[in-house]
């Protein structure tokens, strides 16, 4: 029985709030003279904070103070981005799933690495739609860790075998998998199904991937 989704923001949702953070890094590198590539950019995906500016630095040394300094200019950079963001930023099916889940009595929730996800999905006019929210604020071990998913499976009082969680970080679809949910990866053919966009299925795809198998 499918009683649950749980949707990772970027790539899943929107593919905007990615770029706006590739960008927001870019711009710092650019200041402090640091090499960063579109590929590298990719490496921060479902990353929390903390760890995306280890990666970001690539072995530079920086004081505690430096550290604390780019975060906050490269938060500061995506929440300007952040503004350009609107409702037709939405990725192709989200909407559409979203209303036949919500048809459905399927709950609905996001767990994101991000501490932004609240006011991108108030941007994407979306934010409505779920019972849940999580972040990292939520959790004591960020993603990849399975634990958001776990803590919001539990919030929504349900079983990890009746809940699929969307994600498009192949690190994050492992600790899902490894964790007991089942998974849809966009773009990530370790999932228990892969698509490329949310336009690639149904609620009744889903709810498929939550039926027992008989050994």
């Amino acid at each position: 029985m499918l009683s649950a989704l749980i949707f990772d923001l970027d790539g899943v949702i929107t593919a905007a709030s990615a770029e706006f953070h590739y960008l927001s890094w870019r711009r710092l590198a650019d200041e402090e003279g640091i090499a960063f590539t579109r590929a590298d950019g990719e490496h921060l995906r479902g990353i929390n904070r903390a760890e995306s500016l280890t990666r970001f630095l690539n072995g530079h040394t920086v004081t505690a103070t430096q550290r604390q300094d780019y975060l906050q200019r490269k938060q500061r950079y995506y929440l300007e981005l952040l503004q350009q963001m609107t409702a037709a930023d939405r990725l192709p099916g989200v909407a559409a799933l979203l209303d036949q889940a919500r048809s459905a009595g399927v709950k609905l929730a996001v767990a994101s690495a991000s501490r932004n996800v609240r006011a991108v999905l108030q941007k994407l006019q979306l934010d409505d739609y779920f019972d849940v929210i999580g972040d990292p604020s939520c959790v004591v071990n960020p993603k990849p860790a399975p634990d958001i998913f776990l803590w919001t499976a539990g919030y929504l009082r349900v079983s990890v075998r009746e809940v699929v969680v969307l994600e498009d970080s192949a690190e994050s679809v492992r600790t899902a998998i490894d964790a007991g949910f089942r998974t849809v990866g966009v773009g990530v053919a370790s999932a228990d199904l892969m698509v490329y966009d949310l336009s690639d299925i149904n609620l009744d795809r889903l709810a498929a991937l939550c039926v027992p198998v008989e050994r």
